[in-house]
């Protein structure tokens, strides 16, 4: 049995009495301490040292302790970082977690706080190595191979939230909308789980009528209802010790959700038409493509048993956030089908890709599949063709280029017009171009520069008549035309459009929905 390894320490202070005191104490309770008078010095020795967990001070001379700790997460992204302060202000805690610090603490601290906090940021660190090796095995595994495709940012998310779960029990409810492979994912779970061995269920809660539901997932006794000629064994004690999977839960009826609430309090079920308590123990994988948190809202979900559900939740991208995973999904579809069909294609033409590139897939991944399926089929070489393509999917694409192209004309027309306008006679609808026309200008969408228009021209421009027109929108609609076209420009990628416009996903998707933005 190998020894249990030995955590390591860096302490980044530039109080020789704060890095005197954490050597001493944190020493004489095993940990391998390392100290550093400064942020420079501390990022010169980081890989050599390989701590599991750093202690960085923020006010030091030179480097600040933020500034240190953005360049920690790139250089050290295992190390879980331990951000102290004197000046505990709202604003350097919120900055700390936003850079990635695993925890902060106020100085002076308590010995006993500290020392817990390094245990836990050592736990974490623990963790996070086992949900790599887990997470590269996924990427490695059949289960990847069977239809788990992508090199996006989105999805590489997807798979490394997969590696943190699949070494415990915890519930697991995966979100996304239709056809995105919410069940792909959820046996790729359980296969990489320790229930690997036993069964995985599957139940699709839309599919079932509501009358039977109950009597599907929990069983029945003979007689208990008309046409229950025997008694029948339900899918949670089929699934028990193995992994059941609830896909469109959000379909389930209200009093099926109360016992769904008792299976995961008590870990027991009653067959319908029974008294007898049967003790079940089952990992539950939950799936909808419902907002359950409105439906919480409008009593259509019980609130206790979203909570029971959303322990962990993975959010699979629908396909037009990840249009650059499309060229490596097709060739996996084209290639199971060559071994599945045995079709004679086994390419796809560049201007094909182009239109699917540009197409808006509300049938996801599983559209795509049915797509490559059906143009396979027809295909008449061993290339998939342009014309191979469905009409309605080439007609949806070009109207959307026309209208594309129609609306960069009309902002054109509508920024030219600013020029012959004076400032006593401008209104809303030309301030409102003027934004349009900024936003064009700083996120290079607009082919055609404005003539003689710089972006510090249309700041000073826009400012004054905003100013003069006292509307108070400056903010609110400069915002909303950025957002819109840096969706539109990243076609509708939220990861890539958050990073250009410095947001977080959560903020640029509360900012889509604040200004009901479509793209």
């Amino acid at each position: 049995m190998n020894p249990e390894p030995i955590c390591k320490v860096l302490v980044i202070d530039d109080d020789a009495e704060v890095r005197y005191s954490l050597e001493r104490v944190l020493s004489s309770r095993d940990y391998q301490v390392v100290l550093s008078p400064s942020g420079e010095e501390g990022l010169k020795i980081v890989s050599e040292v390989d701590p599991s967990v750093i202690l960085l001070d923020n006010r030091m001379g030179g480097m600040t302790g933020i500034e240190a700790l953005q360049h920690l997460r790139t250089i050290a992204p295992k190390s879980m970082v331990v951000f102290m302060t004197a000046y505990g202000t709202t604003q350097t805690a919120i900055e700390a977690m936003k850079y990635g610090a695993f925890d902060y603490i106020i100085k002076p601290f308590d010995l006993k706080k500290i020392l817990g906090i390094i245990q836990k940021a050592y736990s974490a660190s623990k963790d996070l190595l086992v949900a790599e090796n887990l997470y590269e095995s996924l990427l490695n595994s059949e289960d990847y191979k069977e239809g788990i495709v992508g090199d996006s940012e989105a999805m590489q998310e997807v798979f490394k939230t997969m590696g943190q779960v699949t070494a415990s029990d915890v519930t697991v409810l995966i979100t996304g909308e239709s056809g995105t492979g919410k069940e792909l994912v959820a046996n790729a779970v359980h296969q990489h789980s320790l229930r690997h061995q036993e069964q995985f269920v599957g139940v699709n809660c839309a599919a079932i009528p509501e009358n039977l539901i109950e009597s599907e997932l929990f069983g029945h006794e003979k007689g208990s209802f008309t046409g229950a000629i025997q008694q029948h064994k339900g899918q949670f004690e089929i699934a028990d010790r193995g992994t059941i999977f609830l896909d469109e839960i959000g379909d389930m009826a209200l009093t099926t959700q109360t016992k769904i609430l008792r299976v995961l309090q008590e870990g027991e079920i009653q067959r319908v038409g029974g008294n007898k308590n049967i003790k079940v123990a089952v990992r539950l994988i939950a799936a909808t493509n419902k907002n359950l948190e409105e439906m919480v809202k409008e009593g259509k979900f019980r609130e206790d048993l979203y909570y029971r559900l959303n322990v962990v939740r993975v959010r699979l991208p629908s396909l037009r956030e990840r249009i650059e995973d499309i060229p490596k999904l097709v060739d996996y579809m084209l290639q199971r089908l060559q071994k599945k069909r045995k079709i004679k294609v086994n390419g796809i033409a560049n201007e094909v890709l182009t239109v699917f590139s540009k197409y808006s897939w509300p049938g996801n991944v599983r559209e795509l599949e049915n797509l490559i399926y059906r143009s396979a089929v027809i295909a008449q070489g061993k290339t998939i063709l342009l014309k191979d393509l469905p009409e309605d999917i080439i007609r949806i694409v070009q109207s959307k280029n026309n209208a594309s192209a129609n609306h960069i004309n009309e902002i054109s027309y509508q920024a030219e017009s600013q020029k012959n306008i004076s400032n006593d006679n401008l209104s809303e609808s030309n301030v409102i171009a003027s934004s349009q026309a900024l936003s064009e200008t700083l996120i290079g969408i607009h082919r055609e520069p404005l003539a003689d228009l710089t972006v510090e021209k249309a700041y000073d421009y826009i400012f004054e008549q905003f100013k003069k027109s006292g509307t108070g929108l400056l903010l609110e609609k400069v915002e909303k035309e950025m957002i819109q076209r840096t969706l539109l420009d990243n076609r509708g990628n939220q990861v890539k459009s958050a990073k250009v416009l410095g947001l977080t996903r959560v903020t640029l998707r509360k900012r889509i929905t604040m200004y009901n933005l479509k793209y």
